[in-house]
């Protein structure tokens, strides 16, 4: 057991005590996540050499599901800024890496995600609002619609068009902290579930140096398709899987106690039917997590490329296949506890909360994008190569 793996555990208590008063409150989980920062979670990603924990993109995926039995909200949150600094690790020249990463490691400097805009919404590779260069500085002038906890976080990763007169997937992206920009919240989360994460639409207006751009300027696809995206769908998937798979624990822990109700009595064959179908949604979505964990790993250690259609395929499928399977899974665990126990949002198991958080997982960089581009490579390659 690595030691990211054992401070996560002991972690996981913390969490929880706080989830159910973050979601009622529609709050960001202050005391969780700075139990996180105090730990060292932060820097998982972030190598030794600057302080940090030297984890990679396994350990991301064993963490992320760990803190999401405690609070998915919470996970979600860690798990965003750790893609982020996936992405300074592997593309930022030295001077950001110097700057940034140590901060990252010491002070739990957290890093949000600016990719989505008012015209185009969530997709990734194009951009609307461009830089404007002037003799020392970019200039960033930035409407966003969610931005993960972005009342909260001290630094950006935004992509922006590369310049007034580039094309929409000319894209660059570039870090801005706090201190240099105006931020301004125009649109609440008053959402029904992840409420937590304050996933807030605000406006960005402000001035970076050219050091500050991540990766080579214009060329953002490489970057999204070496980091942004294998780290987000394996981080994603492994919060949603952790978080069904504590709702299953929890009702079969309940099955076996004193206070048992009486639509859980563990002799009735449809409650074992039941929580069979939930163990096989969980099992099929473990399977291809780790399968695609091993590919990206591998991938990484060889050197291999990462731009790959087979390989991003493989991804957009996990992504889908685990934001369905988990939420089927607590969708049927709601069935078996019934009104009372799968239906209240004071059960002693927290389903009602599990089934509105993972409903949006289907929604977090949507599905029917994903599907789109899925059946596009299909008619390319049919059903490729499957074994």
């Amino acid at each position: 057991m690595t030691q990211a793996v054992t401070t996560a555990t002991a972690l996981v208590s913390v969490l929880a005590e706080h989830a159910a008063k973050a979601d009622a409150e529609g709050v960001f989980p202050h005391e969780s996540v700075q139990a996180l920062r105090e730990a060292g979670l932060f820097g998982l990603l972030v190598p030794t050499e600057y302080g940090g924990m030297g984890g990679d993109l396994g350990d991301l995926v064993e963490v992320a599901a760990l803190l999401a039995g405690g609070c998915l909200s919470t996970a979600m949150i860690w798990a965003m800024h750790c893609q982020q600094t996936d992405v300074v690790v592997r593309h930022a020249g030295e001077r950001l890496r110097t700057e940034l990463l140590p901060r990252i490691a010491e002070e739990g400097y957290y890093l949000a995600s600016v990719t989505t805009e008012p015209a185009k919404g969530g997709h990734l590779l194009s951009a609307s609002s461009a830089i404007e260069a002037d003799e020392t500085e970019l200039l960033v002038r930035r409407s966003a619609p969610v931005v993960t906890g972005g009342e909260h976080a001290d630094g950006f990763l935004v992509t922006m068009r590369a310049a007034p007169d580039a094309p929409p997937n000319q894209v660059s992206l570039i870090h801005l902290h706090r201190g240099q920009a105006d931020t301004r919240v125009v649109r609440d989360w008053n959402a029904m579930g992840m409420r937590a994460t304050r996933s807030v639409g605000m406006e960005l207006d402000g001035a970076t140096a050219p050091h500050q751009v991540v990766g080579t300027p214009g060329e953002f696809r490489r970057v999204a398709m070496d980091s942004m995206i294998p780290a987000g769908h394996l981080a994603w998937s492994a919060c949603w899987l952790g978080a069904a798979r504590d709702a299953l624990d929890a009702l079969v822990a309940l099955s076996r106690s004193r206070q048992r109700p009486g639509g859980l009595d563990t002799r009735s064959e449809l409650v074992r039917h039941r929580l069979g179908r939930a163990r096989v949604d969980l099992e099929l979505a473990s399977a291809y997590l780790l399968r695609a964990r091993d590919e990206v790993l591998l991938r990484r250690r060889t050197g291999a490329s990462m731009d790959v259609r087979a390989l991003h395929m493989q991804l957009d499928t996990l992504k889908v296949a685990c934001s369905e399977l988990t939420f089927s899974a607590v969708d049927r665990l709601v069935q078996l506890g019934g009104t009372m126990t799968g239906y209240q949002r004071d059960a002693a198991v927290p389903l009602e909360r599990h089934f509105r958080d993972l409903r949006s997982a289907s929604l977090n960089y949507s599905n029917d994008r994903l599907l789109g581009a899925i059946g596009t490579l299909t008619l390319l390659d049919g059903a490729g190569q499957l074994f």
